[in-house]
This record gives C-alpha cells, structure tokens and sequence, in this order.
C-alpha cells in the first residue's frame, strides 16, 4: 500500500513510518522540512505539489499539529488550534479534489477530548467530553475545544469515497530520544518519578506496538469508522504508573511532589501542569468490541520491555553498563 503521512516527521510519525516501511509499504511523510528520502514538503495550510501524493494514495494517517509540549500561552494554545485544524481541513480538501482518493483516512485527535474524571473510565460510547468540570483551571476547557475542533474538520470533510477515523490516542510510549517515555525515564532516574499532588490522577497510554498494531487494524477494518480509543485497557493511577516504572528501571526512590512543585517542573520544563495533573482515565472500547488483542495491555510489563530495549540500545551505541543510570540506581 502507498500510505501518506502528513505531520510524520515527529515521535508519533517515526513509529509509523519505521514498522510501516519495514511491512513493505510506501510511506511518504509531509513535513515542512524534507531532508530525508521519502520526505515531500508541504506547509500544513494550503494547497500545493504535495496533493500528488494523496491522489491515488490508499491511506492517509494524518498527524499534523504543534506539539502539546509547551507552556499553554494563549498564543501557543492558539497555535495548537490552528494547526491541528487548518491541517486538517487541507488534507481534507486535497482527499475531496483527488481523482483517485484514499480508502481510509486515519485522522490524530487525543484522548485529552474527555473528562478529567476519577470515578469511571471513558470508552466511546459512554465517556464524557470534558469542558465543564468543576475544580479544575479554566484554560483546561480549551484544550478539549482544540480536539473538539480538530474531530468537527474530520467531520465537516466532504469525502464520501474516504472512510474517516479520529484517533483518540493517549500518550504513546517508545524507548525513542525526545518522546514522553524517554522523559519520564530521565525523571524517575533522577529520583523525581514519584506521585505528582498525590497520584491519583489517571494516567491513559499505548505502547507503539499496539499503536501501529491498531492503525493496521483500523485500515483494513472497513466497518469501523469515526472516534475510536487508542489506549492500552488498563489505565492506572499516576502513583501506581511511576512505581511501576521505577521498579522497570530498578530505581527505588521517587520524590512526591505537590502541586505547586508540579508547576515549577512545568515552567522549567517548557510545558503545562494540565499534561500531570488531568486525570485521563480512558479504555479502547471500540477496539476491544471489534475483537482487537493488545501485546502490551498492562503498564508494568510494557515499562519492563521499554527500558530493556532502551538499555539494549544504550549497549549497541556502546555505553558501558556501569554508566547506566538505571543499573545503578542513579
């Protein structure tokens, strides 16, 4: 199959591109910033050479969107926003204008759309789209506006020949540099994976496994269509979620924190307190209807192999294990 990916140059993207051009597929990958092969150039807003690649393409798996990584600003929030939208509605109009348009197109939304809940977890069918919940920051409310947004220009895209699928994915974890596992290996490392404001909150995730697993799934399930979780079924307490990867990483120390040295971390860290303290506590509904097998449904055993993958990588690039922090404890 040719598979597209705009947005693909990021964590998320690397994943995708790497198990899907290993199963012998043609994978192009949309970025700004073409250095690779196999990379074609586009801006995420407008029309321009790179719709050849979606016209006669049969999967589109869009993943365009300014990373959630940063201080929530109202000009980064609106940045997310428009983004994560205008990309959207592009791709969206270069699908409409294809003569032969893709079969199925895979479409990044987030499981932040629900409610910061403790109570019950959120399939698709019952979970509750957040925005109103008491108690929590105001500005919380817009990052569900941004994923509402970006599902209703998934919606609105007149393409009746294209199946349209929103990925309502929680944090995926890979032993790769730079994505959320790899930092919060490094936290616990340094003796700072402890329960954040007490650890209650829900901590929602999927191992890349089972997320490229999924996307293969969804495409070649013709009857599945719309918002579908992306999710390992066992979300787990973020007390519960670092312990467990503190034992994966053989580190017997984590430091609590409160709230407000949260906030501090955040700052320093160029990022928002929503991203510790919202409690996602979301299951793959729909996956697990359809008859969909997790490799890795349990945090526990899916931290053990990350960090053994990690630390066999750390091998082959040469670092001695005794300069491995998490051989000893560091």
């Amino acid at each position: 199959m040719k598979i597209v990916i705009p947005g693909g140059a990021g964590q998320v993207g690397t994943i995708l591109n790497r198990a899907l051009g290993a199963a012998g597929h043609e994978v192009v990958v949309l970025t700004r910033r073409p250095v690779r092969a196999g990379e074609v150039g586009w801006d995420g807003s407008t029309l321009g050479p790179w719709t050849a690649e979606i016209d006669g393409s049969d999967v589109v798996v869009n993943l365009a969107g300014r990373s959630v990584s940063c201080r929530y600003t109202g000009a980064n929030l609106k940045a997310m926003m428009d983004s994560r939208v205008r990309s959207t509605e592009i791709v969206g109009e270069a699908i409409a204008g294809a003569a032969r348009p893709p079969r199925v197109w895979l479409q990044m939304s987030t499981a932040t759309v629900y409610a910061h809940r403790f109570d019950a977890p959120h399939d698709e069918a019952t979970g509750v789209i957040g925005g109103h919940e008491p108690d929590v920051p105001g500005y919380w409310s817009y990052s569900v506006d941004i994923a509402r947004a970006w599902e209703r220009a998934l919606h609105e895209a007149d393409t009746p020949h294209t199946r349209k699928v929103a990925l309502r994915s929680a944090m995926v974890m890979s032993p790769d540099r730079g994505g959320v596992f790899d930092v919060l290996l490094r936290l616990a490392r340094l003796g700072l994976g402890g329960p954040v404001a007490g650890g209650r909150q829900y901590v929602s995730w999927i191992h890349e496994h089972d997320f490229v697993r999924a996307a293969e799934y969804l495409i070649a399930r013709d009857d599945l269509a719309g918002p579908v979780n992306l999710a390992a079924p066992e979300p787990l307490p973020q007390r519960a979620f670092m312990s467990a990867l503190r034992s994966a990483a053989r580190v017997p120390v984590g430091l609590p924190a409160t709230k407000a040295m949260a906030e501090i971390g955040a700052f320093v860290l160029r990022s928002d307190t929503e991203l510790l303290l919202k409690s996602r506590r979301v299951v793959p509904g729909r996956l697990l209807d359809a008859g969909f097998g997790f490799t890795h449904p349990n945090w526990p055993d899916a931290a053990r192999e990350l960090v053994r993958r990690r630390r066999e990588e750390r091998r082959a690039a040469g670092v001695r294990p005794s300069s491995d922090p998490s051989r000893t404890g560091a």
